[in-house]
């Protein structure tokens, strides 16, 4: 898929702002604090329909105005998709093709947008709540079903919470709610199992092509209950082990949604003894890793590198350049990056237009 135009109104403070963007590399520059990352924020957005560096849709609205846009053409081979997403004070409206959409996940399939930015670097060191993030996101833009299981999932986990919250639990739907638990943690756990042993069958030849050594990095899962043939009757015992700490807490204290990913580099936890140079490369090659577990060509993700280069050296500035050549479409922001061959995008200061 392809951002073939992006017209913002009112977005962050872009009054206006229209871009023609091509394939593979396009690299947009600016003094700081022009609102380049504005701009990807706004890429991103037609990924998920929020944005990654707020929960208040209102932010995005500029300063004294009513409501903000965002107009996109999005290609998927011979497909072309308009997506218009207006942000107001009391809501929202998303069309495509001029239809209103009811659920978010109609916007996920359109779009797929890879993220990098420079807090990425703490991926690994940060909450397990950012990598449990990055496995749901990744796994569920190449399948609905695990979206479908997540769904349902949180669903019932907040109905369980909710009976664990009362002065008298009702035990018979306590134990349905969490077999309707155990059920869809099954599915979801066997599909992260296999998406990080597919993760971990490119990880090495990504981070390779980075750095030019011989590193051996590792993606390391940690299920609550292991996926097996004896999944279910180990995960009722688990269940029944924390029973008495839920019942103490009020809360659902083991499951999916507690579990978490780490990354070894040469059999070392990379949290714990890699520097930070180690960490924003383990961390990069990890978040572009979804781009080459999609098949389908015209359904590969568009990639947004954010200020990515002002922490590398030149050595690995050229290698990630030489890198990005195998992506469909890629965005890189930057103060001022010289990177021959692309599409260069200037926001002027003075009008804040693209020339």
């Amino acid at each position: 898929m392809l951002i073939k135009k992006i017209t913002l109104k009112n977005f962050r403070n872009h009054s206006f702002l229209s871009f023609d963007f091509s394939n593979n590399l396009n690299v947009l520059t600016g003094p700081n604090a022009i609102g380049k990352t504005n701009v990807v924020e706004a890429i991103y957005y037609l990924s998920l329909g929020h944005s990654f560096r707020t929960e208040e849709n209102t932010e995005l609205i500029k300063k004294n105005r009513d409501k903000a846009e965002i107009d996109a053409v999005v290609t998927e081979g011979d497909f072309i998709r308009k997506i218009k997403i207006v942000i107001a004070k009391n809501g929202r409206m998303i069309t495509i093709n001029n239809k209103n959409i009811k659920k978010l996940s109609e916007l996920s399939k359109c779009v797929n947008v890879i993220l990098f930015q420079p807090k990425d670097v703490t991926l690994f060191s940060g909450p397990p709540k950012k990598r449990r993030n990055f496995l749901d996101i990744s796994i569920s833009k190449k399948s609905n079903i695990y979206l479908g299981y997540i769904s349902r999932y949180d669903k019932v986990l907040k109905e369980r919470n909710n009976l664990l919250k009362e002065e008298q639990i009702n035990r018979t739907l306590l134990d349905v709610t969490t077999e309707l638990i155990i059920k869809l943690s099954g599915s979801i756990i066997s599909y992260r199992q296999m998406y990080v042993k597919n993760i971990n069958d490119i990880l090495n030849k990504i981070t390779r092509a980075l750095t030019g050594t011989r590193e051996t990095l590792e993606l390391k899962y940690y299920p609550f209950v292991l996926y097996d043939a004896n999944f279910t009757e180990n995960a009722r015992k688990a269940f029944k082990r924390a029973e008495e700490n839920d019942f103490k807490r009020k809360q659902t204290s083991i499951g999916i949604h507690r579990e978490d990913i780490s990354i070894s580099l040469n059999g070392r936890d990379i949290a714990k003894f890699g520097s930070q140079g180690e960490n924003r490369i383990a961390s990069l090659a990890l978040k572009l890793s979804p781009y080459f577990l999609i098949e389908d060509n015209d359904k590969k993700p568009i990639v947004v590198l954010d200020d990515v280069m002002s922490e590398l050296d030149y050595k690995h500035q050229e290698k990630l350049i030489k890198f990005l050549t195998k992506f469909n479409q890629v965005f890189i922001t930057g103060t001022k990056l010289d990177i021959p061959n692309c599409n260069h995008l200037l926001i002027k200061p003075e009008a804040k237009e693209v020339s």
